[in-house]
C-alpha cells in the first residue's frame, strides 16, 4: 500500500513537471504560476487521485529537466540558436556593466532559456543607487521593481532595474558588494547558479565549437 502511493505521487509530480514545462517553453510562464496551474490542469482531470500529501508538487529541478526535454523535442530547429542570441546579448549587458560584477543567472545561464525568456543578472555596488545612476545616465529607461535575495528568504528583497537591450528584457538585481562572498559557489550536486563574464564566454565558445548557428 505505501509502495503504490509512493508511485502514485511520484507519477503525478512527473505529470505535474511536464505540464509546467509546456507552460514555461510556450507561453513564458515563471516556474512557481506554471507549477500551480499545472496542478490544476492535472489534478482537475482526476479528482479522487492524492493531492494532499506535501510532496505532490515538482520541484524547480524536476520542472527544468522537464524544459530541457521539451525544448529536445519541439524546439531543437530554434532553442539552441535563440540561446545563443540571449547568451550573446547578456554578454554585451554584462561588459556594459563591468565594474558592477555581474553575474548571469536564470534560463539564459542553464541553457533552457527559449523564445519567451529574458536575460537576469545580478549586479554588485555600494549601494544601488550607484547603478541606477549609472544606468539613468546612459539614458537606459529604467522599471524598478523588487526580487527575492538568492540567499533566501531571511534576507530582504533587492531592488531590480528592468529595462530593454537590443529589444531584449533584462532584468537587473542590484546587491551590497558583501553578497558577492560565495556567489559562484556551485551547489553540492555541481549544478552551477550563476556565472561572471568569463563563465558565459566559455559558454559561447563551446556553442560555437558544437556548431550551434547564431540567431539572426
Amino acid at each position: 500500500m505505501t509502495n503504490d502511493a509512493f508511485d502514485d505521487s511520484a507519477q503525478l509530480r512527473l505529470e505535474i513537471a511536464a505540464a509546467a514545462a509546456r507552460l514555461v517553453a510556450q507561453d513564458g510562464a515563471d516556474y512557481g504560476s506554471a507549477k500551480r496551474k499545472a496542478a490544476r490542469q492535472v489534478l482537475g482531470d482526476a479528482p479522487n487521485r492524492p493531492t494532499n500529501r506535501p510532496n505532490i508538487l515538482p520541484d524547480n529541478e524536476m520542472i527544468e529537466e522537464q524544459v530541457r526535454q521539451y525544448n529536445a523535442l519541439f524546439l531543437a530547429d530554434s532553442q539552441p540558436a535563440r540561446l545563443f542570441q540571449l547568451r550573446t546579448i547578456a554578454l554585451q549587458v554584462m561588459e556594459a556593466l563591468q565594474q558592477f560584477h555581474p553575474l548571469l543567472s536564470g534560463p539564459v545561464l542553464n541553457g533552457t532559456a527559449g523564445p519567451h525568456d529574458e536575460i537576469y543578472l545580478q549586479l554588485f555596488a555600494e549601494s544601488a543607487k550607484e547603478i541606477h545612476v549609472f544606468l539613468l545616465n546612459k539614458n537606459v529607461v529604467l522599471d524598478m521593481s523588487e526580487s527575492p535575495h538568492f540567499k533566501g528568504a531571511r534576507y530582504d528583497a533587492v531592488e531590480t532595474a528592468s529595462f530593454l537591450w537590443k529589444n531584449e528584457g533584462v532584468h537587473a538585481a542590484m546587491y551590497e558588494l558583501d553578497d558577492m562572498r560565495g556567489a559562484l559557489k556551485a551547489k553540492a550536486d555541481g549544478k552551477v547558479l550563476r556565472t561572471d563574464i568569463a563563465g558565459l564566454r566559455s559558454l559561447l565558445a563551446a556553442s560555437l565549437a558544437d556548431g550551434v548557428p547564431a540567431a539572426d
